[in-house]
């Protein structure tokens, strides 16, 4: 028996204040934050499958074979590599994988709620729960697959579905579960403003990408339509065209965003920088109808928005502390989660492309990050070291110091002393004592 606060009991118990929560309400909220996601994925791989199936004009739809082929499917979402006829095929789309990281973040915050969990140990469990589930899920269905043409690592289905799982339920829990607060309270406050310009900066990045992604695009219009048509032969071909593409909309943006960064990306032969290009036949995905066929002298431009990111993070920090030297440190601080947030998502765009001339897709982690120091972290470092406040000296402007006021006292007194004995010579005739009475008298006997 656990004491919990009640209050996602409350209604239905109508007891105020501390009550005991039955350690079997607490197994059952934890196994169905486990078995949540795994469900309701495989369910929404499931009925993809189908859809694509039911209406393409060739394939034959049954039931067995949708939730057979749903197998590696749910274990590329999860990025597991899937061997296809012995070809590793590990660029898989981020798009269903950022839904799935959702889903698992949403069903970790509802145990929370549910829970009232408000200690990091508590969270732990709820993470412990959705991790391990994922694990033993994803080697179960590696151990299915094995013999079959599309085939998995048993271990790398039991690890990569634990570690996303796991970082999707973190942050569903952070904030219920207080390892948000246990975070704010060991970052100062410098630090702490360096993390959000980061998270802003990456942001920033990554909509630099995405916008010369769109505009290549919107530039090759006809040749995505060319793409459309010679490779989708019905509707149903021309649904799972579509929705291939939108699982790769991620991928792209992040090449595009290691592009305008300056590093660039390859595709096998293929290789794009601002500089330099490479070019060749590439898939008939119409996302790639947005690859430029020759270079352009334009291209360095581009190398201005990187820079300009660099500019926004010194801003953004140039108030973050008196003393420059801290400004420094919230500048590295940020440039140190955008160059570490980009590194991952990168290394997780790319990867082997199952052999020929397009492997591998290669988006140049390494470079990227430390392009992105140089872009970001140096020029925010100028902006905010140059842009804030200095402060000022610390002793009185002049050439007299603090140790020289006491003789300045005493010059003070001495000329207090001086105006004193002037005052009293200066005396007026009419203040002066009167001659008594007798005194005149003896003055005229005298007389």
């Amino acid at each position: 028996m656990v004491l919990l606060r009640s209050g996602a009991l409350e209604d239905d118990l109508g007891i105020d204040g501390w009550e005991p929560i039955p350690l079997a309400a607490r197994v059952r909220v934890l196994a169905v934050a486990a078995l949540g996601p795994l469900v309701t994925g495989y369910a929404a791989v499931a009925a993809i499958f189908a859809l694509v199936t039911s209406v393409a004009s060739r394939a034959q739809f049954t039931t067995t074979g949708v939730l057979t082929t749903a197998m590696p499917g749910w274990l590329a979402v999860h990025q597991v590599p899937v061997r296809v006829e012995g070809h590793v095929l590990g660029v898989l789309p981020l798009l269903p994988t950022l839904a799935a990281v959702v889903l698992i973040a949403r069903t970790a915050a509802g145990a929370a709620h549910r829970l009232e969990l408000e200690t990091p140990r508590e969270a732990a469990q709820v993470v412990a729960a959705i991790s391990g589930g994922h694990a033993i899920f994803g080697l179960a269905l590696g151990l299915l697959c094995a013999g079959r043409p599309a085939a998995v690592d048993p271990l790398a289905a039991f690890y990569y579905p634990a570690l996303l799982a796991a970082v999707a339920a973190i942050a569903g829990v952070a904030r219920r579960g207080g390892l948000l607060a246990v975070l704010l309270d060991r970052v100062d406050g410098v630090a702490l403003r360096g993390l959000r310009v980061g998270v802003l900066a990456t942001v920033a990045l990554l909509a630099a990408g995405a916008l010369t992604l769109s505009l290549g695009l919107v530039a090759s219009l006809p040749a995505v339509r060319e793409l459309f048509a010679r490779n989708a032969s019905g509707p149903g071909s021309g649904l799972g065209l579509l929705l291939l593409c939108a699982g790769y909309v991620p991928n792209a943006v992040i090449a595009a965003t290691s592009f305008v960064a300056g590093p660039g990306f390859a595709l096998g032969e293929i290789s794009l920088t601002p500089l330099t290009f490479r070019g060749g036949p590439v898939p008939g995905l119409p996302l790639l109808a947005a690859l430029p066929e020759r270079t352009a002298v334009w291209w360095p431009v581009l190398l201005v928005l990187p820079v300009g990111v660099g500019v926004l993070v010194g801003r953004r920090l140039r108030y973050a502390a008196e003393e420059p030297r801290d400004r420094l440190r919230a500048v590295a601080v940020a440039t140190a989660v955008v160059a570490l947030s980009l590194v991952v998502l990168a290394g997780s765009a790319g990867g082997p492309a199952g052999g020929g001339r397009f492997d591998p897709v290669d988006l140049r982690a390494a470079s990227l990050s430390v392009a992105l120091v140089a872009w970001v972290g140096i020029t925010g470092a100028v902006v905010a070291w140059f842009g804030g406040p200095r402060p000022g000296p610390d002793g009185p402007a002049g050439l007299i110091d603090d140790e020289d006021e006491p003789f300045d006292d005493a010059d003070d007194d001495e000329d207090d002393e001086f105006e004193d004995d002037a005052d009293d010579a200066a005396e007026t005739p009419d203040d002066a004592e009167e001659p008594a009475a007798g005194d005149e008298d003896l003055a005229a006997e005298i007389d």
